[in-house]
């Protein structure tokens, strides 16, 4: 039987959190997990407003509570409430700057101003921190693109193993 797998999702939006429009993003991000994985999955899932110290505890707070993987959506863009970049880089260990790169470069191809994102991830502990965008479109796009990556860096820092559907499995193990 495949590992239990505890995935955050923290959706960082002002407007979301006071209830001004529902959070879509943090949806989408379960969905799409949901879909591939065969794992049994256990879900946290906060809506937050952007500000820094509840977005750093959030995260923190998850990785201490076993998820292996945290997913951020929204915060990510040039505006001064965007500050979801920064809690991430004080929050992990080591930073994985590729994913950003690989998620701006997939998202060119569909808008111009893909280059104003400023997506990261890294490593606290074992557990995989991403950043992605705020529209549900676009983050099934970023995840398509940084998919292979996601399950090998997961087993590299110790967490458990991912284990996808037939269908969709992109996962990259080097052969041992």
């Amino acid at each position: 039987m495949a590992d239990l797998i505890r995935i955050g999702i923290i959706t960082s939006s002002d407007r979301a959190s006071e209830g001004v429009y529902d959070d879509r993003s943090g949806p989408a991000i379960k969905e799409y997990f949901s879909e591939r994985l065969q794992n049994s999955l256990e879900w946290k899932y906060k809506v937050i407003p952007d500000e820094y110290e509840m977005l750093t505890k959030t995260m923190i707070d998850m990785c201490d509570e076993g998820c292996s993987l945290i997913c951020t959506t929204g915060g990510t863009g040039p505006a001064k409430r965007d500050i979801t970049p920064e809690a991430t880089e004080y929050v992990c260990e080591k930073m994985l700057p590729g994913f950003g790169e690989v998620m701006r470069k997939e998202s060119l191809q569909y808008v111009p101003t893909a280059i104003l994102s400023r997506q990261t991830a890294g490593i606290r502990d074992n557990t995989l921190i991403i950043n992605l965008p705020g529209k549900p479109k676009a983050i099934a796009e970023c995840l398509d693109a940084v998919i292979d990556a996601i399950p090998y860096c997961i087993d590299l820092v110790g967490g458990p193993q991912l284990e996808f559907s037939s269908e969709f499995d992109p996962a990259f193990r080097p052969k041992k």
